[in-house]
């Protein structure tokens, strides 16, 4: 039974089978997982009901962001077996919210201080952060190709699928997974991978990713199909976070010493005048 059979009626369900929509799109060789603003401020600090969780964090999906949480470490421990790249997204925000645009007009708590830069709230959730071989950017509207590096980062690697995780459902997962498509990625969802703060906008919005863009599988599935595939199967282009170069990496800091070292070398060394008598 899927996720959304329970919303659907009988002549919805008609109309989609006698058009033909719902047909999977299938997995292609070279995936790349997506996860989607899995950060403080979209699942809160702990499980706890929405309702008191949205009293702190205004992006809040509750328990429900728990349940993804444990469901995505699941999946992200098989990209690591096989070396899958990963990226993640996040949010963050100046101070005076100018860089959020239209999103300014779509809430009442848009000057909520948790997505400011530098709080808490933007941090990605301890449990699945990114590990030095992962790829982390900041996106400013739902989808995470809009504004971003990530389609020249899936081209760069030759990638064929993109798994997309994370939250919400009807938001950023869902622009992210039709973009994937639209740009003729094989776009693959994860069910239980993927939470929304609605229960009836995340069932729909699956159901609609399956007929139209992509497919909706369980966490089992895609998992299975990951160790399906060879070792590193985007090839050696695989981001690894091992840095390429030995060489000290120069700091504001270590510049400013090196400076003031040779100041001091340069007055220690240099010629005094001797009195004449």
């Amino acid at each position: 039974m899927a996720v959304w059979d329970d919303v659907l009626s009988d002549q919805d369900r008609e109309v989609f089978d006698a058009a033909g929509w719902g047909a999977d799109a299938g997995y292609g060789e070279r995936p790349a997982v997506l996860v989607v603003d899995v950060i403080y401020n979209f699942c809160g600090d702990k499980p706890e009901p929405i309702l008191e969780s949205i009293k702190r964090w205004r992006y809040s999906c509750g328990e429900r962001s728990w349940d993804g949480i444990a469901a995505l470490r699941r999946l992200l421990d098989a990209a690591a077996e096989k070396e899958i790249p990963v990226f993640y997204t996040g949010m963050d925000r100046r101070p005076d919210g100018f860089d959020q645009g239209s999103w300014n007009w779509k809430s009442s708590r848009s000057a909520d201080a948790s997505d400011i830069k530098g709080s808490l709230g933007n941090e990605i959730i301890a449990e699945i952060a990114p590990t030095e071989r992962d790829v982390y950017f900041v996106k400013r509207k739902p989808s995470a190709f809009l504004g971003t590096p990530l389609l020249g980062h899936l081209n760069y690697l030759g990638v064929d699928t993109v798994i997309t995780t994370g939250t919400t459902t009807s938001g950023c997962v869902r622009a992210s997974a039709v973009d994937a498509a639209q740009y003729n990625y094989r776009s693959i969802v994860p069910e239980e991978c993927v939470w929304d703060r609605g229960e009836l906008t995340h069932k729909v919005n699956l159901h609609d990713i399956q007929m139209k863009y992509g497919d909706v599988k369980t966490t089992d599935e895609v998992i299975a199909y990951m160790r399906s595939l060879p070792q590193r199967p985007c090839g050696p282009n695989t981001p690894t976070g091992i840095a390429n170069t030995d060489q000290e990496v120069p700091t504001a800091a270590s510049e400013a010493g090196a400076s003031n070292s040779a100041a001091e070398q340069s007055g220690a060394s240099a010629p005094t005048k001797e009195a004449v008598g």
